[in-house]
């Protein structure tokens, strides 16, 4: 299909726009809704295509009854997040991209089918011991387009290659909702979905981020994956503006481990709830906002809060009251505010990350001498990348990132005898570089280098997909 029109439509956009930031943001929208067009009568087309093959290969049989007119031609959907042309953009650090092929059913109804997965190698240098290969996750996904307003998304990941009861593997369902387009700009989604803060949470694919493993500061801090149950609304104005609101499940106190690390690692990630029987008598809200008015640049923030005691129904349960007992009022509060500007071969980004659990004095004087809430935790990161060498399907990316992050930096006072020392801010230093083929394939390698756990100092080499 000649394509011309469009790249013509498009070059007379660029011919006229101004310098001003808020015509490039218009430019910019009108541009994302031509090439989503685009995508759309392609689809269109290749359905056409192949009904006419169909026929061609068909035997010769008795004269069927006519079709109903409504089913002569397939409906041409354009999906409500319309997918990045392949090779448009950058891959490295996509936001939020949306996949993937698609195909049409013979009824005309759109289904598509995506994933990713990665394979991992980690070498540290002082316990080789240590040493492993790992297939870290696979994914796939499904979204079909119910109809032309609206799509249901499904996404199941595995990880650790093997799944039991004596086994380190873990399926889970990633997401699973339904989203509905209000207008050309207003979009509504309900069910279990990803929380909107920062870069890595949306965009989680590996070849959408540098070096083999995913930053700590959008991990420790704000968990990778985070997703909710709830409702959410969502859209873009013609200035560049992108905004997401919604109310959700949050995270559970009563769920706390004292006994456990993964408190120390993740205070998120030890109470988070995943959509699995999620106590939901307090529900959380958020907010997030992103502008990206002028080529090249995104700048965004997001908040998320809620309370964190659920009561339960007898002492009895699986959980202890213990949250709702002694931190009623507990209540997290998380944000973010992060930065990315891509000039020329250049990727350059920033992030900022703190959150905050109150009402956690009482609930830590039953934990002494274990694993304590923290009161505060904070990280932030600056990285840089550069493309290098590029030819054909293969392009060079080195980049360096250094982050800072401390994930119990501050806890309630506590009684003489009964309180901690704070956690010294970790800093980490990786250098790597990722090797792109294609727009689906990356292979990375990376070097880690650890101020305060030099112990965990590490060579790491990768592979990733995207289809």
């Amino acid at each position: 299909m000649k394509t011309t029109p469009i790249c013509l439509a498009l070059a007379m956009l660029f011919a006229t726009g101004t310098s001003h930031a808020a015509t490039d943001a218009k430019l910019l929208a009108r541009i994302e809704r031509m090439a989503a067009e685009l995508e759309a009568v392609k689809a269109e087309l290749k359905t056409v295509k192949a009904e006419a093959a169909a026929r061609q290969a068909a035997p010769v049989t008795a004269a069927a009854p006519a079709a109903p007119a409504a089913a002569a031609a397939p409906l041409a959907v354009t999906p409500l997040s319309a997918p990045t042309p392949r090779g448009a953009a950058p891959v490295e650090m996509a936001r939020a991209p949306m996949p993937y092929q698609s195909s049409l059913s013979p009824s005309g109804s759109q289904t598509t089918f995506f994933g990713y997965g990665e394979i991992n190698y980690n070498r540290p240098f002082r316990d080789q011991s240590q040493t492993q290969l790992d297939v870290r996750r696979a994914v796939i996904g499904i979204a079909h387009q119910a109809s032309e307003r609206t799509r249901i998304v499904g996404e199941f990941e595995f990880e650790h290659s093997v799944t039991s009861a004596d086994d380190a593997g873990e399926v889970a369902v990633e997401q699973l909702y339904v989203e509905h387009r209000l207008s050309d700009n207003v979009n509504t989604k309900g069910g279990l979905f990803l929380i909107p803060l920062g870069f890595l949470n949306l965009s989680h694919e590996p070849t959408a981020y540098y070096g083999v493993e995913r930053n700590f500061v959008e991990t420790a801090i704000i968990p990778s994956t985070w997703r909710e149950v709830g409702l959410s609304a969502f859209g873009v104005s013609d200035a560049g503006l992108r905004w997401d609101v919604g109310l959700t499940s949050g995270f559970n106190l009563n769920k706390w481990d004292g006994a456990s690390t993964e408190g120390k690692e993740s205070p998120l990630a030890a109470i988070h709830q995943e959509g699995q029987l999620a106590r939901a008598n307090n529900l959380s809200a958020y907010g997030a906002l992103s502008w990206r008015g002028t080529p090249g640049l995104d700048v965004g923030a997001g908040l998320f809060s809620g309370k964190l005691a659920h009561k339960v129904k007898t002492p009895s349960d699986s959980e202890a009251n213990a949250a709702g007992l002694y931190a009623p009022d507990a209540r997290l509060t998380l944000w973010d505010a992060h930065a990315r500007w891509t000039p020329g071969k250049w990727d350059l980004s920033a992030l900022y990350a703190r959150g905050t659990i109150t009402d956690t004095a009482s609930f830590n004087e039953r934990l002494a001498g274990t694993t304590l809430v923290p009161k505060s935790f904070f990280g932030w990161y600056t990285q840089a990348a550069y493309k290098l060498w590029e030819n054909g399907e293969y392009a060079l990316s080195p980049f360096a990132r250094y982050e800072v992050f401390n994930t119990a930096a501050s806890f309630a006072a506590l009684p003489a005898g009964l309180g901690v020392d704070a956690d010294r801010n970790e800093k980490v230093l990786t250098t790597g570089a990722n090797l792109r083929i294609g727009n689906n394939v990356v292979l990375k390698a990376d070097v880690q280098r650890f101020q305060v756990a030099r112990e965990r100092d590490r060579l790491n080499l990768g592979i990733g997909y995207q289809f």
